[in-house]
């Protein structure tokens, strides 16, 4: 499920998202003054609107401290060893299944959360979070190749452009995620990214040490920032990400490979241990209503599943082919799902090494 971006900026995982938001570290007893409610918000950068913070207080009083993760793994381990005072949260759809197994997330009332009515009804049941739910769909998102067009030739629609290729010697960067890399490998290789066993866990680790020394990084989810800068050409990325990339380079492009991808969505939940569950229910009912939902939308340039808020957008959003893809690449895509502690471990260590090599 989820870098760094520039001060002029937004996308999915560094806005100050409006007066009075602590947003850079963060601290359970610095910020607001004493009497005032504050409610802790543990979310990926940039995956706001610029005023939707500011607006919650405004509303309602409450002071949000947004504090930011870098990757799913990081908000796990962060909450594994015991919430520290978070009370909504922003996992991808294959955390929230590992979370609620691990029982570190609240169930929701549904009840206190009408605007839930917003959401699409192709994404109101969800395989990763089974009733009674712990969490509700806030974005989704695919992977694919982030691109310079003046410095590729033609469309590079396969990962064969940066799994196992020479072609772009150095000028390629590719996500940190091991479970990602392993199961788009996979997919480049003609396989489901679902139930990848171990055997071709090991064959696509081979591939990327042999193209290991064309990578100029591996990045931390900032690849539109690197594309940007013109320090890679390619990259793989979140199309999101790109899209908003796109709105400030016209030479950028964006494309799912033709052998299928990732799909996935994050998602709002409430951790266990939770200072101020009521305040938890109000703020995502507040994220979920159909104005706010388009101010964050119109930020974040991702898909939103709150078909209320997709309807208040302007048409270039909904006809966007990067935000929302269409074509066989993302008709061959597949939704991740987590698939249990030992296989990510396998596919950790398998990346781990090859890195390490």
């Amino acid at each position: 499920m989820a870098g760094p971006r520039d001060a002029t900026s937004v996308s999915r995982r560094k806005l100050l998202a409006g007066m009075g938001v602590a947003a850079v570290g963060f601290s359970f007893s610095g910020c607001g003054r004493g009497d005032e409610r504050r409610l802790n918000f543990y979310n990926w950068q940039d995956y706001v609107g610029e005023t939707t913070l500011a607006d919650f207080r405004a509303k309602t009083g409450v002071l949000v401290n947004q504090s930011f993760f870098a990757s799913n793994d990081e908000l796990f381990a962060k909450l594994k060893a015991g919430n520290p005072g978070y009370d909504v949260i922003v996992p991808s759809n294959e955390f929230v299944t590992r979370m609620r197994e691990a029982d570190m997330l609240e169930p929701i009332d549904m009840g206190k959360v009408p605007n839930f009515a917003n959401i699409d009804p192709a994404f109101r049941e969800a395989a990763w979070d089974p009733a009674p739910r712990h969490s509700v769909p806030y974005t989704w998102l695919v992977l694919g190749i982030g691109y310079r067009k003046s410095r590729v030739q033609g469309t590079p629609d396969s990962w064969k452009w940066l799994f196992d290729s020479d072609l772009y010697n150095d000028r390629i960067a590719l996500i940190t995620d091991a479970a990602d890399l392993i199961r788009l490998g996979a997919k480049y290789m003609g396989r489901s990214l679902v139930g990848v066993d171990a055997q071709t866990a090991q064959a696509v680790a081979d591939m990327l040490a042999r193209q290991k020394p064309n990578i100029r990084r591996f990045h931390e989810d900032d690849g539109q920032d690197l594309l940007l800068a013109g320090e890679v050409d390619l990259v793989l990325e979140y199309n999101g990400d790109i899209a908003q990339r796109m709105r400030e380079d016209s030479d950028l492009a964006f494309v799912v490979p033709r052998e299928g991808s990732l799909i996935n969505a994050d998602t709002l939940a409430i951790p266990r241990g939770a200072r101020d569950l009521e305040l938890a229910h109000e703020f995502i009912n507040f994220l979920l209503d159909a104005e706010v939902g388009k101010g964050i939308a119109a930020s974040i340039l991702y898909p939103t599943p709150n078909a209320a808020a997709k309807a208040l957008m302007p048409a270039e959003y909904a006809s966007n082919p990067v935000i929302f893809p269409s074509g066989p690449g993302f008709e061959a895509s597949e939704w991740g799902r987590f698939e249990g502690a030992e296989t990510q471990r396998l596919f950790e260590e398998l990346i781990t090494r090859m890195r390490a090599a």
